[in-house]
């Protein structure tokens, strides 16, 4: 993606089923969970890289011994600094005689992260400060009750965190009002000091007491029951994971499916992680080992190793996120991959239009790094449509009875052939040391490197994107780079139809007014006359602005609807050209359509960003809150 946005966080979970000593025994090690919750991370890394965190429970801890424990970190090499610091602990241990491996006892007695149930989480910030630690999870409450003490990590957005702590405010309570994740945290205490109070009240009046009202507690307590209290009004997209100190364990997903979840269960042990391609790795395991949680479930997993997988409330219809398949998760998993290739397939007759059909002054490429799967397809693709091509003129030389020359094979294919070549490298990581604007961006032009003399200046140079969000960092970057080469056509072609609406549910794109797409057709609106139908959407959003969001409608549709998909296109590249340069070539944007997304990548439909048409009600307050703030010239989220 050539604009830098931020998106959904990562989270990994892991619990030991059997005996430490069975893992140090087979594996060689106590410490099987932690090293299998680092590579869950390490391989999730890419999901979030403005902190890290993990949590860990112990099981059967006796009294007076702690039991739980948290790392959190939001410096550049989080993740690392984390597990790093965690092992030179427990080297320095072996070292001193205090840790003998051979004895996982010993392991579990001196190091925090000896446990039978582990969790992570990679963040991604789309709330408060990048470097606040305290906003990373895992989220911690602390209790000298066991069951009471809760860990929490997620992959999230709520869009009614406002009405959630508003709640819990007139029920007497005193929330922080710090993030959503707070308030889910405080909606799951809530429920869970209720029920942790009515077992205690029922276990006092049987005459239990001790050790026996902590086993039995355990025993009966039901994250079920506790989940589907505290989800009853979350509007949102999530994938949230949590422990108990008790030695409970549950994971939820929301009813409509949009953030991912995976896990894989067998005999040694129980591991989620929101990328399933990286359950496969660490566990070398096949596709079909690896489930995916229904929408709208919670998997519980007692602290005896029994397990539940229930529905805690009604599913929807599911929309999975198809950013996920078209951006975020990484492409190694078998079907994301052969989904990013059809994504590049699909836009080939779009492309052979852009190009004139002549594949001899064109050059094929992609903007790095993640677009690079759809390019091999959009290859493919190419050069089975000119082999089709090159076979219908055979075909009519023959069937003209004429014979077929070296010459003319050369002209056929040689001549004509699909040419790639890799024209754009990333080069270096801008750093932001200097504070002038005017400075700054002419360093960030640099942040791009450039082939020269693969192309040119009668080629048309075709270069592939997996989406433009804000196009800026084309306009200011790779479109000024590009120019340099003097080509005589620039086409950016991008595998996602255009953004044109926020997002809520995990990607920090809520700003309306800085989507090109958004832009391009207020541009329009303006050029056609018809500037006055931006203030009527203005006051159709405010007339809406305090219904129930179940009555809020999308009016920013209106907009979008006055114009063809090719005039917002072409409005776009008019936005995008770069300016003040010598280069005076043709510049053309081609997007995918929605059906041919919905085509190639059928089991993600969550379309929201391209249609505006959003699987929960949140979805539209947002929207219609973006459209307020972008008309009043507000900056900042509209959630």
């Amino acid at each position: 993606m050539s604009d830098s946005i931020k998106h959904e966080c990562g989270i990994a979970m892991v619990r030991l089923l059997k005996p430490l000593s069975y893992y140090q025994e087979k594996y060689g090690t106590p410490l099987y969970g932690f090293n299998k919750l680092f590579l869950l991370m390490e391989k999730q890394h890419n999901r979030g890289q403005d902190g890290a965190g993990i949590g860990a429970v112990k099981l059967n801890v006796p009294a007076g011994k702690p039991f739980m424990a948290r790392e959190r970190s939001t410096k550049s090499n989080a993740l690392s600094q984390i597990f790093g610091e965690q092992l030179e602990k427990y080297n320095k241990m072996v070292k001193d005689g205090i840790i003998h491996p051979e004895f996982p006892s010993t392991a579990k007695d001196n190091f925090d992260y000896c446990a039978e149930l582990l969790i992570g989480h990679l963040r991604y910030g789309t709330s408060g400060t990048n470097h606040d630690k305290t906003l990373c999870h895992p989220f911690f409450r602390k209790s000298t009750w066991p069951s009471r003490n809760l860990m929490l990590v997620g992959n999230f957005n709520i869009t009614n965190a406002d009405a959630l702590n508003k709640k819990l405010v007139e029920r007497g309570t005193h929330p922080i009002f710090s993030s959503d994740t707070q308030s889910i945290m405080e909606e799951i205490c809530y429920h869970l000091d209720i029920e942790h109070s009515e077992i205690y009240r029922k276990l006092r009046d049987e005459g239990l007491g001790g050790e026996d009202v902590l086993r039995v507690m355990a025993e009966r307590l039901n994250p079920v029951d506790i989940v589907r209290k505290a989800a009853l009004d979350w509007d949102g997209g999530y994938t949230i994971a949590g422990l108990l100190g008790n030695g409970d364990a549950f994971v939820l997903r929301d009813r409509n499916g949009i953030r991912p979840c995976f896990y894989l269960q067998n005999d040694e042990l129980i591991a989620f992680a929101s990328e399933r391609v990286a359950l496969m790795t660490i566990f070398d395991e096949t596709a079909e080992d690896i489930k995916e949680l229904a929408p709208g479930h919670v998997f519980v997993i007692k602290g005896d190793g029994s397990v539940r997988d229930e529905e805690y409330v009604s599913a929807g219809e599911k929309k999975s996120c198809s950013f996920e398949r078209i951006y975020f998760s990484r492409g190694n998993d078998p079907e994301i991959y052969k989904e990013r290739k059809a994504l590049g397939a699909a836009l080939v007759p779009q492309i052979i239009k852009s190009v004139g059909n002549d594949f001899s002054k064109s050059v094929f490429s992609y903007i790095p790094n993640t677009a690079e799967m759809a390019y091999y397809g959009m290859m493919h693709e190419l050069r089975v449509q000119r082999r089709k091509d090159v076979k219908d003129e055979i075909l009519k030389i023959v069937n003209s009875g004429k014979t077929i020359t070296g010459e003319d094979l050369d002209k056929l294919i040689l001549d004509n052939w699909p040419r790639g070549e890799k024209v754009v490298h990333k080069d270096i990581k801008l750093r932001t040391f200097i504070s002038s604007e005017k400075d700054r961006m002419q360093m960030a032009s640099h942040v791009y490197d450039i082939t020269y003399d693969v192309v040119r200046p009668e080629d048309a140079l075709v270069c592939l994107d997996d989406s433009i969000v804000r196009g800026t960092t084309l306009r200011q970057q790779i479109l000024r780079i590009l120019s340099r080469i003097n080509p005589r056509k620039i086409v950016i072609v991008s595998t996602a139809p255009q953004i044109r609406y926020p997002d809520c549910y995990g990607i920090d794109m809520s700003e309306l007014g800085k989507f090109i797409a958004f832009q391009a057709a207020v541009e329009l609106c303006k050029e056609s006359g018809n500037k006055e139908l931006l203030l009527e959407v203005y006051q159709q959003c405010c007339a809406q602005a305090d219904k129930d969001p179940k009555d809020m409608k999308n009016y920013v549709k209106r907009i979008y609807d006055c114009f063809t998909t090719e005039q917002i296109s072409k409005k776009i590249a008019e936005l995008v050209y770069p300016p003040n340069v010598s280069w005076k070539g043709e510049l053309e944007t081609v997007f995918l359509s929605i059906e041919d997304l919905h085509k190639a990548v059928k089991s993600s439909s969550g379309d929201w960003f391209f249609s505006g048409d959003y699987p929960t009600p949140g979805g539209y307050k947002v929207l219609n809150r973006a459209y307020i703030n972008y008309f009043e010239h507000k900056e900042g989220r509209s959630y």
